[in-house]
C-alpha cells in the first residue's frame, strides 16, 4: 500500500489518474474504445444502470469485479457512484492475429502461456526475457493473473510496451484453439522424467508455465501434448518461475537457430 497526500491508502503501483470514476463515464469510455483492464463495481449496488454496464462489459469482454465500497474509497475520494474502471497500461493483442501473422511470415509461432502467475515482479521479469528472446506473445487469463500496472511495466524494463500480451477469458479453450491451429502444447513441469532437451521445440509451440505455489492447473495438464522438465543437479529442486521461463524460452530459441541436438 502507498499513502496519498490526503491520507488514503492506495494499492502500490496504482495512481488515481489510471482510473475512470462514475457509471456513465465508464460506459462512455467503453463505447469510445478506451482500453480498460477491469471494472470495479460496489457489491451492494444492482440498479438498472449497473445491469446495463455489466452487460456492456460482458459484450466487450471486460472483467467486472464486485468489491466493497471501502476498496473504491481507497482508490479515490471523488463521487465514484460505486463504479471505478481501471485503465489498461498496455493495449492487448489478438491471439488469432498473432498466430496468423507468424504463419504468413513462414515462422513457427512461439507462445508463452502463464497459468495463475500472480506476482507482478515475476510477470514483469518473464515479459522482459520473452521480449528480448523474440517470443511472439504472452497469454494470460482475465482472472487469476498478475496485474499489468506501472510496477509490471517497470520490472519488465518497458518490454510490455512492445511484447504482444493476449488476455483471454478461459485458458483451457484457448489452449484447445491453439492445438487446432497446429501448435504443440508443452507444459514446463517437474512432474515428468522427460527433459526439454529431448523435446523438439523448433515446431510451432505454446509453452505453459504455472505458478511456483500451485503449478499448472489440472485441467491444462490434462490436455497438454508434452510434459517436459528443466534438469536439476543441485539439492534445491526448484527455480523461480521467471528463471524457469527464461531457460525454457532460450532452449526453444537455441533449437530454432541451431537445430535440435
Amino acid at each position: 500500500m502507498e499513502k496519498r497526500k490526503d491520507g488514503f491508502l492506495i494499492e502500490k503501483g496504482e495512481h488515481e489518474k489510471d482510473f475512470i470514476f462514475g457509471t456513465r463515464a465508464v460506459m462512455e469510455s467503453i463505447h469510445a474504445g478506451k482500453d480498460i483492464d477491469k471494472v470495479l463495481v460496489q457489491k451492494e449496488i444492482n440498479n438498472d444502470l449497473i445491469k446495463e454496464l455489466i452487460k456492456l462489459c460482458k459484450d466487450e469482454k471486460i472483467p467486472v469485479v464486485r468489491v466493497p465500497d471501502a476498496k473504491l474509497n481507497r482508490i479515490t475520494r471523488k463521487n465514484h457512484q460505486g463504479v471505478v474502471a481501471q485503465m489498461s497500461s498496455i493495449e492487448y493483442a489478438s491471439l488469432d492475429h498473432v498466430i496468423e501473422s507468424c504463419f504468413n511470415l513462414g515462422k513457427a509461432p512461439l507462445i508463452l502461456i502463464l497459468d495463475r502467475i500472480t506476482d507482478v515482479r515475476n510477470f514483469g521479469a518473464i515479459a522482459r526475457t520473452a521480449e528480448c528472446a523474440g517470443v511472439d506473445a504472452i497469454v494470460i487469463p482475465e482472472k487469476g493473473s498478475a496485474q499489468i500496472n506501472s510496477d509490471a511495466i517497470k520490472t519488465s524494463v518497458g518490454a510490455l510496451n512492445f511484447l504482444p500480451v493476449v488476455r483471454v477469458r478461459n485458458l483451457f479453450y484457448t489452449c484447445r484453439d491453439l492445438q487446432k491451429s497446429g501448435l504443440v502444447l508443452v507444459a514446463i513441469t517437474e512432474k515428468t522424467d522427460k527433459t526439454m532437451y529431448d523435446t523438439d521445440l523448433s515446431v510451432p509451440v505454446a509453452m505453459v508455465m504455472g505458478s511456483e505455489e500451485d503449478g499448472i492447473s489440472t485441467e491444462l495438464m490434462g490436455i497438454v501434448d508434452e510434459k517436459v522438465k528443466i534438469p536439476m543437479a543441485g539439492r534445491i529442486e526448484s527455480l523461480n518461475v521467471s528463471v524457469s521461463a527464461g531457460v525454457a524460452i532460450y532452449e526453444a530459441i537455441r533449437q530454432r537457430t541451431q537445430g535440435l541436438s
